[in-house]
């Protein structure tokens, strides 16, 4: 066992929500002594990277409660229950913007928050976007503006901190590089 395990002596749950459960745990540190840990339990979620037929990111614009401001982002959702991530994905693309892709391939997974949650999104790379005609529509509580932009407009949002998230950071850093090192996308 590593030495830097903290064992749960205590778990209770303090709230139960439509996306999240919030657990405060008893542990017992490395060193012998306890503490209190704050734990957010989420289902997991997905997130996309669009690209069109002609090199531009398909990005949505919505409102974000938590930071009280509109942001703008990769397409992105929660997983729902039972569901497999590459289908969770296809199905946020195709809510979120009305494209499917012909393509999609996963690329990392990776956690939020891990110091207080274990949130892990699955990020993929969608290539070959077609608009549908009769695309799924989005949430009754959700409401987006679809965006197409360049990789360059979508730096300066990140600049102007109109892109403010980490896994929309981190996707534009990832089409850096693979510009960088000449190498395809999906």
């Amino acid at each position: 066992m590593d030495h830097l395990v903290e064992k749960t002596i205590r778990k209770e749950k303090i709230f139960s929500g439509k996306v999240v459960q919030l657990y405060v745990e008893d542990v017992q540190l490395p060193n012998g002594k306890t503490s209190k840990r704050e734990v957010i339990k989420h289902p997991g979620a997905v997130a996309v990277i669009p690209i069109t037929k002609d090199g531009k990111l398909v990005l949505v614009r919505q409102y974000r409660k938590a930071l009280e401001r509109v942001l703008v982002e990769i397409p992105a959702g929660k997983l729902e229950k039972g569901e497999e991530p590459f289908a969770s994905a296809q199905r946020e693309l195709e809510e979120e913007t009305g494209y499917r892709a012909q393509s999609m391939r996963h690329i990392v997974s990776f956690y939020t928050s891990p110091g207080f949650a274990d949130e892990l999104i699955h990020l993929y790379v969608a290539e070959g976007l077609e608009k549908l005609e009769d695309a799924a529509s989005l949430d009754e509580d959700e409401f987006v503006d679809v965006l197409e932009v360049t990789l360059e407009e979508a730096l300066k949002m990140l600049e102007k901190q109109e892109i403010y998230d980490a896994k929309t950071a981190y996707a534009l850093q990832y089409l850096q590089l693979r510009r960088v090192t000449g190498e395809k996308h999906a």
